[in-house]
């Protein structure tokens, strides 16, 4: 008698553990408590940034190794430079928000190459892969043309103007990613100021971790 009452027990506890997983699995996954969604401009359209649903979701296959060999993917510092802002999530899509917004003195940028960019980048960023603002990569054509085309940089490469530069937020593949801060050091080296530079150190690692909304790169 006692040892069925025990298995009824365990059975009944069973299903009530079901039960309370089955209705965590179905709650709702907000950015913070009251912001369920942000709007962005993507590509010339309205595009929501939310986090994925399904509480039961987990990383993708690309971003879940662990231990990349170091060099080259060694874990970055918490400030990359002097003057350098390090951002988070919010930040960046507080950022995006007032672009949408119209706001054209800034931009978020993609730091990484195509490759990478095609599996998915974060709504209302652009891609301006590291190799063209690298010294040894590119050349000073290109470098010249994206700082005054992309960045509104006066002036030339002797003499180069930034009182309406842009502000620039610059991410890549995260916190052992060394291509958003490859570009950082490069700005800072050709003059451009410090407290005009946002570091989204954890990039797109810290992006797919929290299920938030990607598109695919162009």
């Amino acid at each position: 008698m006692i040892r069925a009452m025990s298995i009824s027990l365990v059975v009944a506890s069973l299903v009530f553990s079901a039960n309370v997983f089955a209705k965590d699995e179905n709650k709702p996954v907000g950015i913070t408590a009251g912001v369920m969604s942000v709007d962005v401009i993507n590509d010339g359209k309205k595009t929501k940034i939310t986090r994925n649903q399904d509480n039961t979701n987990t990383i993708k296959q690309a971003f879940s190794k662990t231990s990349r060999p170091c060099p080259p993917f060694c874990i970055q510092p918490a400030t990359i430079a002097p003057g350098v802002e390090t951002i988070a999530e919010l930040e960046v899509m507080d950022y995006l928000t007032k672009i949408a917004n119209g706001d054209d003195t800034i931009l978020v940028i993609d730091s990484r190459t195509k490759d990478w960019v095609t599996k998915g980048t974060i709504p209302g960023s652009i891609n301006i892969p590291w190799t063209l603002l690298n010294a040894s990569q590119s050349d000073p054509i290109t470098i010249g043309d994206i700082m005054e085309e992309k960045f509104n940089v006066g002036g030339d490469d002797d003499e180069r103007d930034f009182s309406k530069a842009k502000t620039l937020v610059l991410f890549c593949n995260g916190m052992w990613c060394g291509q958003s801060p490859n570009n950082i050091k490069s700005l800072l080296k050709m003059g451009y100021p410090a407290d005009k530079i946002k570091w989204y150190r954890g990039g797109m690692q810290d992006w797919e971790v929290l299920g938030l909304t990607t598109v695919p790169g162009k």
